[in-house]
């Protein structure tokens, strides 16, 4: 085997796994469960009543992951030129766009400090924080959490326009209130940073109770930003559920296109079928919905070519389809 074909290998293993794929799928439930117990092995540490002779190991299992977060990051870094589908393989480009991508930087910082500690003095607290942030490769195996991602960079200047809108609010709120209210309460509305604290609490309708406006002008202020902000908090939310909405919409047009092109010929392949599959997990389309697309442009597809062009009488196009198609989710039960 060349170079060139271990490093697509290691590329699909690690990036493209294929549900049929069975190499791929054990790497990735290898990694996701040692994403999980390392999660859980920082958890448990900062427990106070764990015993000290227990230590070694979790240094010994902390080691051992170290290790093979870098294996695995080295081999993304030298793999991903081929990722590139319109064929310019620059490797030293295509590797560096590569380890600027978030999920590469998250890679990298989740080992980086393993290995700063040995030529820098890093608080040991910092650095079990900071192992915690392993967590966050477990969004390379979550389509849903790619889904959201995709939603808040696609939903960005909306959330942003809101957010600022909202900060805003909090700062004239907070300077009108600590306007009013800081004779009266001088400890409680020291400055006007102090009371963008009670400004954010009282506008997210938490409301700890632990500073309180006693002045006329002080609890008016108060019930104006109450209002607005059951409106202006829930504004961001409002925004991330049309996002969601839209963005699944997308992705079952994109499926759809799929399955029209896959059925122009009135049936499907075996490579039509795995690729559909495929393309339904990435995706995160649920598999009834997949299912539901497929039938309907079975249907369509059957009412389309249902009769020879030559002789006029009936294909069957559909039961044919029918029959290939019902592989399709069958295949990822």
């Amino acid at each position: 085997m060349n170079v060139q074909t271990t490093r697509q290998r290691i590329h699909h293993i690690l990036e493209v796994a294929q549900p049929d794929d069975r190499f791929g799928r054990a790497v990735d439930l290898a990694l996701i469960s040692l994403i999980s117990l390392n999660v859980l092995s920082v958890i448990i540490e900062s427990m106070p009543g764990i015993n000290p002779a227990l230590s070694p190991w979790f240094d010994g299992f902390e080691n051992f992951s170290v290790l093979v977060f870098t294996i695995e990051y080295l081999l993304r870094v030298w793999s991903s030129i081929e990722a590139r589908e319109d064929g310019t393989r620059h490797p030293v480009v295509n590797r560096l766009r590569y380890m600027l991508s978030p999920l590469a930087l998250i890679d990298l910082i989740v080992i980086a400090p393993f290995y700063l500690s040995f030529m820098f003095s890093i608080d040991l607290r910092m650095l079990r924080v900071l192992r915690l942030l392993r967590v966050f490769k477990l969004t390379r195996y979550s389509s849903s959490m790619a889904m959201l991602l995709t939603v808040m960079k696609d939903e960005s200047r909306a959330i942003g326009a809101a957010m600022f809108v909202l900060m805003l609010l909090v700062i004239i709120t907070a300077s009108l209130t600590y306007l009013f209210e800081h004779t009266a309460q001088p400890e409680a509305f020291s400055s006007i940073p102090a009371a963008m604290w009670w400004a954010i609490i009282t506008m997210t309708t938490v409301g700890y109770g632990d500073i309180v406006p006693i002045t006329v002008l002080g609890k008016i202020m108060g019930a104006i930003i109450s209002v607005i902000g059951i409106g202006m908090v829930a504004l961001p939310a409002g925004l991330l559920a049309s996002g969601f909405s839209n963005e699944l919409h997308r992705r079952k047009r994109e499926f759809t296109d799929v399955v029209e092109n896959a059925l122009q010929d009135g049936k499907l392949t075996d490579q039509e079928k795995r690729t559909l599959a495929h393309l339904q997990e990435s995706l995160g389309i649920r598999p009834e919905d997949a299912r539901e697309i497929v039938e309907t442009e079975i249907r369509i597809s059957g009412d389309r070519i249902a009769a020879c062009p030559h002789c006029g009488r009936p294909l069957r196009v559909h039961d044919r389809a029918e029959n290939k198609i019902e592989g399709i989710i069958e295949d990822e039960d």
